[in-house]
């Protein structure tokens, strides 16, 4: 299938990746353009722009920090809107605001194209691994026809139904239950270390105890060891996601008190310049309230 790919950030260059070597001819697009070198050397094309990138190609796929970031490389004289041809297809991986999931399905509908969601749960190195789990939502046909391509970059596909926010909703929903169990992680560790425990002794317990989930248990791993960088995912970035569930819950008037702390800790992590660590240093903050040094 000829496929563009635009975004080949921490989690879009393996994805990229991981579709070239299931057999798709591939144009890819990222603003600095060294980050599309090993794909170049794989058989890639790099494309000059958005618009080049969606030239001839059948699905192009974005994979993009936040809405500015997908908004740039959609609209405009260059970008994926202007050069997607009629009938092909936009499959949005970026974990992105519901209304801007809307207008991109209402954009593409007017220009005679298709559009799905398709978000990802997973850090960097499972979508090195193939060990993404995809949220899929869009017509029925439009997700069966980039289905292939989907399963290509993850050990699991949870297709939804035929509104395509609808995986904006779940992915931000998700991002905010794993916020919530960081925030809650941080906590017991910062409890446990300042009452004597060391956090390696804590870990053991967790993981013979508690840990049924990949996803706890890494950043189990990762909050007992202060191990906050290199960032898989930011933690300014982990902020937009839950500003986002909030903002969709109160556009369905959903109570979440719990999401407004987290909000708060987030921004209180970006003040103190922590923004560009991983989303985990939530354990960091947890310790620095409870009066302990970073470990």
């Amino acid at each position: 299938m000829k496929v563009g790919f635009i975004g080949l950030g921490n989690m879009g260059q393996p994805m990229a990746r991981n579709l070239r070597a299931a057999g798709h001819e591939l144009s890819v697009y990222n603003r600095s353009r060294d980050k599309a070198e090993p794909l170049r050397q794989q058989g890639a094309r790099v494309a000059d722009s958005p618009a080049d990138a969606a030239r001839g190609a059948e699905v192009v796929f974005t994979m993009l920090s936040d809405d500015p970031a997908v908004e740039g490389v959609v609209f405009g004289e260059s970008g994926l809107l202007a050069g997607l041809e009629q009938g092909a297809l936009h499959v949005s991986g970026s974990t992105i605001s519901v209304g801007l999931s809307d207008r991109l399905a209402e954009a593409h509908a007017k220009a005679g194209q298709r559009y799905v969601s398709a978000p990802v749960f997973g850090r960097p190195e499972a979508a090195e691994a193939k060990q993404l789990w995809v949220v899929a939502a869009g017509p029925q046909a439009d997700v069966a026809r980039c289905r292939p391509l989907l399963e290509a970059l993850g050990r699991g596909l949870s297709v939804l139904g035929e509104k395509a926010s609808e995986a904006n909703v779940v992915k931000l929903t998700g991002n905010f239950l794993i916020a919530s169990m960081m925030e809650a992680l941080g906590e017991a560790f910062a409890l446990t270390r300042k009452s004597g425990i060391e956090p390696a002794v804590f870990l053991e317990l967790f993981q013979s105890v508690f840990a049924r989930s990949p996803i706890f248990e890494r950043y189990a791993v990762l909050i007992a060891g202060a191990r906050y960088d290199p960032a898989g995912f930011k933690l300014r970035l982990g902020l937009k996601d839950v500003r986002l569930a909030l903002e969709a819950a109160g556009a369905a008037e959903v109570p979440m008190p719990l999401a407004s702390l987290l909000q708060d800790h987030f921004l209180g992590g970006v003040a103190r310049g922590m923004g560009e660590r991983d989303w985990s240093a939530l354990g960091a903050l947890a310790a620095e309230r409870a009066g302990l040094d970073e470990k």
